[in-house]
């Protein structure tokens, strides 16, 4: 796991190493163990190493093969890596590292581009052939690991995060209104390849991006289960059970590959308390565990330690619990925010992020339970989506996910800032008529689990952990995981309030007081309620000369958030409030004018 940067020139010219050195730089929280770079004719590399596998120097990055021609930097884990080097060592290649970056370098040398589709793992990375220039950039099938690209007709870079990019100078830092008006209509989210500034792109999730050396490209896209049924399971239950029960057993095996201790964010919930029974079962004794609550706000609770209790009980886990005061969040909201690769709007960031920093002290490695509700269909918003017929999929789908209008919304952006359409339905639409996707939850969950998914819980997770030089694993966005459930019939998965064939492997295995407990989120009170000081923050960054120079919001709006601050809510019920503060806090501290 680690931070990746670097700089590819068209024109004939060098590239900029101070540039990539300062990108470089940004992302020593991502690789606090060792720093690289390497340059040749028009490309620059430079890398961060967080040392988890192979933690030797044979291990560092960049890594060149003068035999092969290849120089290339990698992020991420690829789970397989030992199986492959075998493999690869049968084809005649010799190993200089225990490393699965070199594995990564002999197999695109073996495979070329086609190497992803025998990677298993999370990873982004770049390779170089010293022969032709030619640059390959790739993202792993799931998004998991983020690639920033800016470019134009005279170089390309691409770092692991925004900021990075940032650092290197020359970005075109103008708000992009089709992403602003994505970000107001799904809770932040901003999907590949867009981000709010208009001149920084995402490499998008299963995509290997091939880059000659005068900067034309082309997009290769590697990999999409169609959500389509399995006739072989048909749609018996035990059948289903039993399949992804071995799947799941499968991926967490996968991600405890490590040369470092590998511990488990324990939220107490179904998913992540799956993952520590089948961490028992493989015969892990005492695996570290952690889980964090915050002081009660306004009635709600802020910690479900209750329930992660009894799991590390029944486990016997080495637990550590972790109570955050309220006093403490304001400056961990500014780290948080500052830790964004993009602006997000799910509190639960500032939540992860201050984990993070104390599970940082005791592991490197965790795993953690995202993406089980998009992949298994665990939130409310599904059974209304699964009622509709299948050409109204879109039409449910807006109707239970968005967060307003398009008409509401635009009211809220000066006219600068607008779309003159509908750019997030047609967004929608899109996805939904493409082949494939049976039914209407299928549409949805696809759309879900390979468009908007890495651009939310995904990137939060790997954006506040990074932060602290801390590597997050996610089983339950295992690929041959992820194609089982696009296959498993919506029946399977909505019963019980959703993720039933979860919630029926997890009666076997564990207390009925956690399967069958309400769903839970990451609470953080305060920021949910616009509690002082949050609400001082908030109405600082609004009032700011910047934010009224910028002047993305109709001011009127303003007045109306900031004079009664928990009142407007989106039609999810999210505080539009900390929504447009949010974007507004986020450009101010990365600097965008």
């Amino acid at each position: 796991m680690c931070g990746v940067s670097g700089e590819m020139r068209f024109d004939g010219g060098r590239p900029d190493l101070a540039a990539v050195e300062r990108m470089t730089d940004t992302l020593e929280p991502r690789g606090p163990d060792g720093r690289g770079a390497w340059s040749q004719g028009a490309v620059a590399l430079g890398h961060r190493r967080l040392k988890i596998i192979d933690l030797s120097e044979c291990g560092a990055q960049p890594m060149t093969d003068t035999q092969l021609g290849l120089t290339a930097v990698f992020n991420g884990c690829i789970y397989n890596y030992r199986e492959l080097r075998e493999r690869l060592e049968g084809l005649g290649h010799r190993f200089f590292s225990r490393s699965d970056t070199e594995v990564v370098v002999k197999a695109y040398a073996e495979w070329g581009r086609a190497c992803v589709q025998s990677l298993i793992g999370m990873f982004a990375f770049a390779v170089v052939e010293h022969h032709t220039g030619r640059v390959v950039l790739g993202r792993d099938r799931l998004g998991i690991k983020p690639l920033y690209v800016t470019q134009d007709s005279d170089r390309l870079r691409f770092a692991s995060t925004l900021p990075a990019l940032l650092a290197g100078g020359g970005v075109d830092t103008s708000l992009d209104p089709v992403a602003l008006h994505q970000y107001l209509s799904w809770h932040g989210t901003v999907p590949a390849p867009r981000t709010v500034l208009a001149g920084v792109r995402k490499i998008p999730p299963a995509t290997v991006r091939v880059v000659e050396r005068d900067g034309t490209h082309r997009d290769h896209c590697y990999w999409q289960p169609s959500y389509t049924r399995y006739p072989e399971l048909g749609e018996d239950p035990a059948l289903w059970q039993e399949a992804v029960h071995d799947a799941l057993r499968t991926a967490v095996r996968r991600r405890t590959v490590a040369d470092v201790p590998v511990g488990v964010l324990l939220s107490g919930g179904l998913d992540s308390s799956l993952i520590v029974a089948l961490l028992a079962e493989a015969g892990h004794e005492q695996p570290p565990t952690f889980a964090m609550g915050f002081e009660a706000e306004n009635g709600e609770d802020g910690d479900e330690f209750r329930y992660s209790d009894l799991i590390a009980r029944q486990f016997s886990t080495d637990h550590h619990q972790f109570m955050i005061p309220s006093d403490r969040l304001p400056s961990a909201l500014e780290a948080a925010i500052g830790a964004m690769s993009e602006p997000m709007v799910s509190h639960d960031a500032v939540a992860f992020h201050m984990l993070s920093e104390q599970v940082s002290k005791e592991v490197k490695v965790v795993l953690c339970g995202q993406g089980a509700d998009e992949v298994f269909a665990g939130y409310h918003w599904y059974p209304q989506i699964a009622a509709a017929a299948r050409p109204d999929a879109d039409e449910a789908y807006a109707d239970s996910y968005f967060d307003r209008t398009h008409a509401d919304l635009t009211a809220m952006l000066h006219l600068d800032f607008t779309a003159d359409h509908d750019v997030s339905m047609e967004f929608v639409r899109a996805h939904m008529a493409a082949p494939g996707a049976a039914t209407a939850l299928d549409a949805a969950l696809r759309m879900d689990v390979h468009a908007l998914m890495p651009d939310d819980p995904v990137k939060r997770v790997d954006n506040m952990t990074m932060a602290w030089g801390l590597e997050a694993r996610v089983p339950f966005l295992d690929h041959e995981l992820v194609e089982l459930a696009a296959a498993c019939p919506p029946r399977l998965k909505l019963a019980q309030g959703g993720k039933a064939v979860l919630k029926d492997i997890g009666r076997k295995v564990l207390p009925p007081e956690v399967v069958d407990r309400p769903k839970g989120y990451f609470p953080v009170p305060a920021v949910r309620h616009m509690a002082e000081p949050v609400l001082a923050r908030v109405r600082d960054a609004l009032t700011a000369p910047e934010a009224r120079r910028r002047g993305v919001f109709d001011q009127r709006l303003l007045h109306e958030l900031l004079a009664a601050p928990n009142r407007h809510r989106t039609k999810r019920g999210a505080n539009t409030l900390w929504q447009v503060a949010s974007l507004e806090i986020w450009l101010q501290k990365h600097g965008i004018k």
